[in-house]
């Protein structure tokens, strides 16, 4: 099935609304303690590109009190909200929220601990700059946890995947779901993006019928 692009930032109050108001709690939660598992220091700053409302870096700020964030994304509403969980959470020392584009990072090079983004790539035209630059940010041996929707194989399958998510989804949520796996990579191209940057050390793999993940531990050896 062709990519078919969605609006690169989502920056209406009613889509910021709609977004923070699905239930990613299992889903959040699953991805946090992985990104936790691939660095097993006490102390970590780590990127979180493409932040939306903030719910992945609080929940790893909770299991990890000593960890820093610096949690970016373009959309001005998302990070309002995402300021009000920071700030319910306590967390205001620990994640610092900051409008940024992921693809043009005005951090210096090999300045992260560790980089997480979900669901970030799908919303780029071409992710082609994030992923030198996330090459560029993190350290040599730093750790890696992308993940995204998988582009589904045809439209039946696109179907299936967004009558699946449950009646509790209203009309507009579903579409920002389906709008969101037309717009998603295939493995190979994630694949490809991974390769032509030159980093190393990353596994590409499907985690879910619906994603795919990109990861590498921190202190990798190659």
């Amino acid at each position: 099935m062709k990519r078919l692009l969605e609006p690169e930032v989502m920056d209406t109050w009613e889509e910021a609304i709609d977004y923070d108001a699905m239930d990613f709690t299992e889903v959040n939660t699953a991805f946090a303690k992985e990104a936790i598992a691939l660095c097993l220091t006490e102390q970590c700053l780590v990127l979180d590109a493409g932040t939306g409302t903030g719910r992945i870096p609080v929940l790893i700020c909770q299991m990890r009190p000593q960890w820093q964030f610096r949690a970016i994304d373009l959309a001005q509403n998302m990070l309002q909200i995402a300021a009000q969980h920071i700030q319910h959470g306590g967390l205001q020392q620990q994640i610092c929220l900051e409008l940024v584009d992921a693809k043009q990072l005005p951090y210096e090079a090999e300045a992260f601990d560790l980089v997480v983004s979900n669901s970030l790539v799908h919303h780029l035209p071409d992710p082609l700059p994030f992923f030198r630059e996330i090459k560029r940010v993190t350290k040599p041996n730093g750790g890696i946890f992308i993940r995204d929707l998988l582009r589904p194989v045809d439209e039946m399958t696109m179907n299936a995947l967004v009558a699946n998510i449950g009646n509790e989804y209203n009309q507009h949520q579903q579409k920002l779901f389906r709008d969101s796996l037309h717009a998603a990579l295939t493995l190979d191209e994630v694949n490809q993006l991974v390769t032509s940057v030159g980093l190393v050390g990353v596994k590409v793999y499907q985690s879910s019928d619906r994603h795919w993940t990109a990861e590498r531990s921190c202190n990798y050896s190659i």
